[in-house]
């Protein structure tokens, strides 16, 4: 209970002092290629149900629906601007909204595509899917892009382990710091 008020007032904090960079973004995104700006992507969330995550696209409206690390030379889905909101993960603002209407959480595991039937098994093995799904969290800390599928869930397992309001707080602060500089992201 602790945890989702938290998560109801910082999202409504974040949406209300991050108005006009999201409203900008969006422009930018807009201008910058053809198609809309947000992209909504099916997700796995709590308890294995699939919900729509908005994030402000980053690439190519014709992109296959897979995880970037599947496809073949993700560069060349990936649109100008994209690099950049990738990199800041500021494409990932828009899931304010997730988190202020339940979908997500501000910390917790990174919502499986509604196809990584590899990684929504592993987590479901370990208990993880009951959890709601993060804008940042353990994994995402610890290496991002770069952990191969088990290591990820062996960190959302402890996550579900260790979990506290101080503990959310902590990966808050290291997910700011590795935002800044961009760590971890691929692509």
């Amino acid at each position: 209970m602790l945890k989702r008020g938290f998560d109801i007032l910082a999202a409504l904090g974040g949406l209300a002092v991050l108005w006009p960079l999201l409203l900008g973004v969006g422009l930018a995104v807009r201008l910058g290629s053809p198609g809309p700006a947000i992209h909504w992507s099916r997700r796995v969330g709590r308890d294995n149900r699939i919900f729509a995550m908005p994030k402000f696209r980053s690439m190519r409206t014709d992109t296959p629906d897979v995880a970037t690390h599947l496809l073949e030379d993700p560069e060349r889905w990936v649109t100008p601007l994209g690099r950049f909101l990738r990199r800041s993960s500021l494409d990932e603002l828009p899931q304010l909204w997730s988190v202020l209407v339940g979908h997500m959480s501000l910390v917790g595991p990174r919502p499986a595509l509604f196809n990584q039937d590899d990684l929504v098994a592993l987590r479901t093995a370990e208990g993880v899917h009951r959890l709601r799904p993060g804008i940042t969290g353990w994994a995402q800390i610890n290496g991002r892009d770069e952990l191969p599928i088990p290591e990820k869930v062996k960190l959302d397992a402890e996550y579900l382990r260790r979990m506290s309001l101080a503990f959310d707080l902590a990966i808050l602060a290291r997910t700011l710091r590795a935002a800044i500089h961009a760590r971890g992201v691929s692509h």
